[in-house]
């Protein structure tokens, strides 16, 4: 089915009419091509026997639609440094008053496919179990993975307990074969990535 036929099917289910009816023909008489229909105004519409102003609001409301559906994919944001990751998600967590653990998943070109919470802690502490991590990945057949996570302190250095737990889903990464690229914690304004201080 071309484009031309789907525009006169959405028509017509939206019409409640026969894509031969009338109302349906007229339509694509008066405005034979994409471009000519993608541009009409509800007057225009409203010049064609059958259609009030409530069908042409109808009729508008299917071509809007149908560019949507035909627009391109939004292109996904990419990581290319923790910078990038930082201004992603410090708006959001910077304000946080207990630790929040979001993953970042990533296709095989560093683009994003997904941002979920992962887990969220008390006011000094987040509990993060790789299992979580990791079936959350798969689900979302990630190549791989970026951890952050806030310190409502503001402080955004690590803890010992920060580094011992990404050295465990690094190695739980490399088993699974899905990367953990980087851990990001995030305080206030600042961001400290472990992969830069070469923690990872």
């Amino acid at each position: 089915m071309n484009h031309y036929e789907v525009i006169k099917s959405l028509f017509a289910q939206t019409l409640a009419e026969r894509p031969d009816s009338y109302i349906v023909e007229e339509l694509f008489t008066r405005f034979p091509s994409i471009a000519d229909l993608m541009t009409v105004t509800e007057q225009e519409l409203m010049q064609i026997k059958g259609i009030g102003k409530v069908r042409a609001k109808q009729i508008l409301a299917a071509l809007e639609l149908a560019k949507k559906l035909n627009a391109p994919a939004e292109a996904p944001y990419i990581i290319r440094s923790p910078r990038d990751v930082a201004q992603l998600l410090i708006p959001e967590m910077r304000y946080l008053q207990v630790e929040h653990i979001v993953a970042l998943f990533l296709n095989t070109k560093n683009g994003l496919i997904a941002k979920e919470t992962i887990s969220i802690g008390s006011l000094s502490s987040s509990i993060l179990h790789p299992r979580e991590l990791f079936k959350a990945a798969i689900k979302r057949s990630s190549a791989s993975i970026i951890v952050a996570h806030n310190h409502p302190s503001g402080n955004p250095i690590p803890s010992s307990e920060d580094i011992q737990i990404t050295k465990r889903l690094v190695e739980s990464g490399n088993i699974i074969g899905i990367e953990v690229l980087d851990h990001i914690i995030i305080g206030g304004n600042q961001f400290y990535s472990l992969k830069e201080q070469g923690l990872i």
